[in-house]
Order: structure tokens, then sequence, then C-alpha cells
């Protein structure tokens, strides 16, 4: 199926111009709403030994003591996707409150499943959630004491505190201001621990911390207040001078929604539907960065105090493996610009088979010299632990060459072949990437060169009560990085501390 010939309409350049795109690039992304790529071809898990490597003690001793160095020199840079909200966080308790009645009520209980049981776990664990004293002060304004109601009922105002507008109105903030966890000095939202674990990770010679959030338009001025809040007492705190920066997505990274025959869906006064398309829409803050090493991370997967070692100590072993093979590649690479030199191809192939793991280096000079000309990532592998996701794998491209890539649980084909490779996989998604993004020339790469356009994902959603074809652009650390030199390094389970469920804050690692 392809999009109907004509399906743009003349008033709609002025409308597309406004955002930043094309008329060609309309007509690409409702080709691929109408038509979308195949599944990716997994050929196998990338499992330690085959695609996954581990480090010895004596190795991360040395690649600390490179990212000590990069980092002094000003290097380094944070990069943490924030804008999301934090809605998925409370979906069981949203729906709780759709509900009547109330859930302290054993008919209630009886007959809502797991939204019940979600009831009964936030209402038993409500003293040991950080944000226990904000929601306290917001039932006493409602008339309310909190013990009271954890006691002897009614729950459901302790979940209105907790989720309504004129209360704490936790389901429509970004996770980055939540409150996560309660340190010494009192409460961190999650953003605060991004720059505890930035103090530790990013703190150049002179106490400079370069940390990059991207947020939403309405939450900017809210992440900005916690920093003027709290910002110079953590400076003094953990020795650190602030250089945190905010960007949004770009309106012109946004997609057209479709109709089910591929043709752009249309509102009732007949404009184009857009719509935000993915992480992958962030590749073009990242590559505005102008960064050189980045350690790239999720807001939500962040520790208490106790816990940091281990997230900083590998964290700074994969930026100074990022930075070695970076630099590593930009020696080959001038090397093989020298055709004097006779030994630079037998030395790069030995290089990319034996520390890159490519099971087919390319062999001339030529393609070994593009093999190289690409930006770099090293992602930290976990092992599976059944968290949803999708993993490691080996992957068979349009060329047939076989290469690492990150592949998400959409990208692969429902048949029975390709669900038994995925159930094969012995890793999850990465749950942090450190990149390094500058060329052998030390200017920036243009991040969308080695994006694998075809890796996007099409989903069916809703809007207006009409059904619609979504387009979300090729993952952030999956096809948008596909063609990025690429090393996946197993890292302990320690350092995966994801918050996906606002249950998960009653976790171990969230409890100081």
């Amino acid at each position: 199926m392809t999009a109907p010939a004509g399906s743009l309409r003349p008033h709609d350049a002025s409308t597309l111009a406004a955002r930043g795109l094309t008329a060609d690039e309309a007509r690409r992304q409702l080709r691929l709403l109408a038509d979308p790529p195949g599944f990716a071809r997994l050929e196998r898990p990338c499992t330690p030994g085959d695609g996954i490597v581990r480090l010895a003690p004596e190795r991360i001793s040395a690649l600390l003591a490179g990212h000590a160095a990069d980092a002094a020199a000003g290097r380094v840079t944070a990069f943490v996707p924030a804008s999301g909200a934090a809605t998925r966080m409370f979906r069981d308790l949203l729906a709780a409150v759709a509900r009547p009645g109330d859930p302290a009520s054993a008919e209630w209980a009886g007959a809502a499943g797991a939204e019940g049981a979600a009831v009964r776990a936030y209402v038993e664990g409500l003293p040991r959630f950080a944000f226990f004293d904000a929601l306290a002060g917001a039932l006493a304004a409602r008339g309310h004491d909190a013990a009271r109601l954890r006691s002897e009922g009614p729950w459901r105002p302790l979940l209105e505190a907790l989720l309504a507008p004129d209360a704490l109105d936790y389901a429509r903030l970004p996770k980055a201001l939540l409150a996560f966890h309660r340190a010494p000095e009192g409460v961190r939202t999650a953003f605060e621990e991004h720059l505890a674990e930035g103090a530790g990770l990013v703190r150049d010679r002179d106490g400079r911390c370069r940390l990059h959030f991207t947020v939403s338009p309405e939450h900017r001025a809210g992440f900005e207040a916690v920093l003027a809040r709290t910002g110079a007492a953590h400076a003094a705190r953990w020795d650190a001078r602030w250089d945190v920066a905010f960007s949004e997505q770009h309106p012109a990274t946004d997609t057209l929604a479709a109709e089910a025959d591929g043709s752009p869906f249309r509102d009732a006064s007949g404009s184009l539907l857009f719509r935000p398309a993915g992480h992958g829409a962030l590749l073009r803050n990242l590559g505005e960065l102008g960064a050189d090493l980045v350690l790239l991370k999720n807001i939500d997967n962040v520790a208490v105090d106790r816990l940091r070692g281990e997230t900083l100590r590998w964290g700074a072993a994969l930026l100074g493996l990022a930075s070695e093979i970076a630099a590593r590649s930009h020696a080959l690479r001038a090397r093989l610009d020298d055709a004097a030199d006779g030994g630079a191809v037998v030395e790069t192939v030995r290089w990319r088979r034996d520390v890159l793991g490519d099971t087919a280096p390319p062999a001339t000079r030529e393609a070994l010299a593009a093999s190289l000309d690409r930006p770099v990532r090293v992602c930290g592998m976990v092992p599976n632990t059944g968290e949803p996701g999708g993993g490691p794998f080996w992957v068979r491209g349009d060329d047939g060459a076989v290469t690492r890539q990150i592949v998400e649980s959409a990208q692969i084909a429902p048949d029975p072949a390709q669900q038994g490779v995925a159930r094969g996989a012995t890793h999850f998604n990465p749950v942090f990437l450190a990149c390094a993004l500058r060329d052998r020339n030390g200017q920036p790469w243009a991040l969308e060169r080695f994006v694998d356009e075809r890796a996007v994902i099409v989903t069916r959603k809703s809007s207006l009560g009409r059904e619609l074809l979504a387009l979300e652009r090729p993952g952030l650390w999956n096809g948008a990085m596909a063609r990025w030199t690429t090393l996946f390094v197993e890292v302990p389970l320690a350092v995966f501390n994801p918050v996906k469920t606002v249950l998960d804050l009653l976790r171990p690692e969230h409890q100081g």
C-alpha cells in the first residue's frame, strides 16, 4: 500500500514550513505509515563472548584513570531525557480513582484485581515514600489526617491528594520533578539525583559540571525552580559548579498522523495532525550539544546515596572506554589516509575483530576508512531479569551485513522463529550509554547521517474519537544509532534501578 496520490493539499505547505518540514519529508512519512518497513531480522542474541564484553578488574582500573583525565579536561557531559510525564507510573492508581466506591471497602478490593493490589501496596507503604510529608500536608489542607485514613479509611482521599490537579498532581508532572528519595538534607527529586551523579562523573578540574536535560515546555520553569532552590546547597555539598542546560524537542521532529489508508489525518478544520515521535526525536538535541564525550541515561534510573558508587564506577569505565575507542579509531583512520603505511589495513582489521568484535570486518582500505568515520557508543547491558523491553541482538541488515543492534520488542516479528531468538536474550536494553561524538578533527558528527531510517515503529492510536496511525522515529539508542561504532559491555544489576511504577520507589535501592 502506498500513500494516496495528491494526499497533501496546497494549504498544507505553510503548515509544514512553519514546523521546518518539507513536502518531500511529509510524503516520506506518509509512505512509511501506509507501508511500514518490515521487522528486524534477528540472527541470534548478543551474549557474553559473542557480542557482549566482560571487563576484567585491571581493565576497569585503566579505564577509570582515562575517564579521570577526560573529566578533568572538561570533555564529559551528561545528557538526560527528562520530558516524559509520570502518567504511566500511576496507571493503576489513576484507574482506581476512576472506579466508583472506596478502595478500602472489601467489595471494592475484591473486584478491582491489579488496581486493588496496587492501592493496598501504596497505602501500606505510604510512610516510606519520599513524598509522604508533602502528601500529609496536602491532606491536612483538605481537612484529613493521613495516619487515620490509612488505618481507618476511607482511602480515596489518599489517592486524590496525590493525583488531583489541586493537590500534588503527581501524574501530570514529569518524573524528574517527583520526590524520589529521602536524603540527609531532606527530599530529593530524580532531577537532583542526576545532579549528584553528575558531580561524580562530569566534574572538571575547576569543579564545573556540565549536564543537559531535555524537558517539555510547560515544565521547564519547574526544573529551573528546583535548581534555583537547591542548586547552591548541592553545589556546596558535592563541590560542584553547575553548568546545567535545558532543551525542548523541536517541532520539526514531530511526525504526521495518518488515516488507516495512509492519507493524512486531519482535524475538523482540515488541518494536519502532528504527534511527538518518541525519544528518537531527541537525536537532534543530542547533536546540537556539540559535546565531546557524553553519558546518556534515563531520568528514572537513579538510586540512593549508599548505592551510587557502582553507578559512578561503571559510568566512568564506559566513558573511558568510549574515549579510548574513539582515539584509536581516529589514529587508525589517519594511518589509512597514508598510502605508504602498508600495515594500516592489517592492523585496523585486527583491531575491529579483536576489540570491537566485528565478525567480518571490511578488508579494503576504503571500506575500513568508512567504517571508522562514525560516532562511538558503548552500551552498558545488564542481565535480563524479565523487565519489559528489547535487548542486544546480532541483526542482518538489508545489505546482508550482520551487526550488533539494540532492538525493541515492537521491532521483532511475531513468528515463532524470531520470537524464539528473542526469548534467548540474556541481557536487557542498555541502562546507560557512553558516547564519543566528535570526529578526528575535533568537530561534532552530523548524527543524522548514521540513522537507520527504516527502523521506525508504526502504532495505532486515537484522536477526536477516530483511530489513526502514528509514526515513531528510530529510537534514540536503537535505530537512531544503528550505524555508530558499537560495543556492548556487561554491567551489574546494581546500576539498573528504574522507576516504572510508583511502587518501585518502595524497592530497597530507593530507600535510604
